[in-house]
């Protein structure tokens, strides 16, 4: 299932554009004819497992690698042939805070507004504005070495957004961050998407994706395999998901016997919660595995039919979660 977004800037181009990008690394096909447009104003989720391309997409569109072959443009800059209007035009979170901590938190946004061409006056005013909307006026004078993660985290969202660039790059922003912290840093995201800010969010956190991204393309071998609004992708599973809950012990033994129930390639499995989650076209699949189940008789903790989630989605289309090492020890056992 592809779907095409419409929602378009006022020059009638999209926020990002890519058509036709093919990237080869000797005999590896990272990219394979891989095409995306992501609407202006919009948080854009790009999903997909390890090794898939988006890293590869990434690097192309921040600059830093020519596709083999293909084009892609940054509200209608050529990644290739005006290299520097686009680096001007990105801001860039990464998965881990590059933020300088010898610095304090005022002085890595002051820093960055000069280096953003702001003058001394605009710089310190900017940064000012950003610790406060970013909740650390408090520390502003600490070192940054000093910062918890979470902290660290803001503060480097902060000084990507220190020159108001209109499109921002988040890759796997929460990773390694606490519940509280990983909140925070939502309200954070979602506010720039609120601002008009187009935010492209490359994560394997489905959840974030879930709750962040308006929309969200799928990438698998190189090519986007969905796109479209979190519920429309939700809904390509089909309209349940049986969740079947057994001892962990026999999480393996219970996947292989509901397997064939599934309508993607494999169940989706949580060996640690002792948790099978089955795609399945109507709700007698549910009567039919708690017979299989209780013929080998694995005891069932709890058994519901629910609606699709993004995780069922990943499954249905890659053919293994987000965690693959996870699904293919239990199944393997």
């Amino acid at each position: 299932m592809t779907m095409t977004p419409t929602s378009i800037d006022r020059a009638g181009r999209a926020a990002i554009e890519a058509h036709g990008l093919r990237m080869r690394f000797g005999d590896v096909v990272a990219l394979d004819g891989l095409d995306l447009e992501v609407p202006a104003g919009t948080v854009f989720g790009l999903l997909g497992p390890n090794g898939a391309g988006k890293t590869t997409l990434i690097r192309i569109l921040a600059t830093l690698q020519a596709p083999t072959v293909g084009h892609a443009s940054v509200l209608g800059h050529d990644v290739a042939a005006a290299s520097l209007a686009v680096r001007r035009r990105v801001g860039l979170a990464g998965q881990f805070a590059t933020v300088d901590e010898e610095l304090t938190g005022r002085e890595n946004l002051e820093m960055v507004g000069r280096l953003s061409r702001l003058s001394r006056v605009a710089a310190r005013g900017r940064a000012d504005e950003l610790l406060e909307r970013f909740a650390l006026t408090e520390a502003a004078d600490r070192r940054a070495g000093a910062y918890s993660g979470g902290m660290r985290r803001r503060l480097d969202l902060a000084a990507g957004v220190v020159g108001r660039p209109p499109v921002v790059r988040l890759d796997e922003p929460t990773t390694g961050l606490d519940p509280r912290s990983r909140q925070e840093l939502w309200s954070l995201v979602a506010e720039l998407g609120d601002d008009g800010t187009t935010v492209l969010l490359t994560t394997q956190d489905l959840e974030e994706a879930d709750r962040l991204a308006r929309r969200v393309a799928v990438i698998h071998h190189g090519r986007i395999v969905a796109e479209g609004l979190p519920s429309e992708l939700k809904a390509s599973v089909g309209s349940s998901v049986l969740s079947v809950r057994v001892d962990a012990a026999g999480t393996r033994r219970a996947a292989v016997l509901l397997a064939d129930l599934s309508t993607a390639d494999t169940p989706l499995v949580n060996a640690a919660d002792g948790e099978i989650r089955v795609p399945v076209t109507g709700s007698e699949a549910a009567a039919e595995a708690l017979r299989r189940l209780d013929r080998e008789r694995l005891a069932v903790t709890s058994l519901e039919l629910e609606r699709p989630s993004l995780d069922d989605v990943f499954l249905h289309l890659t053919g293994h979660t987000a965690d693959r090492k996870a699904t293919e020890e239990a199944m393997s056992g």
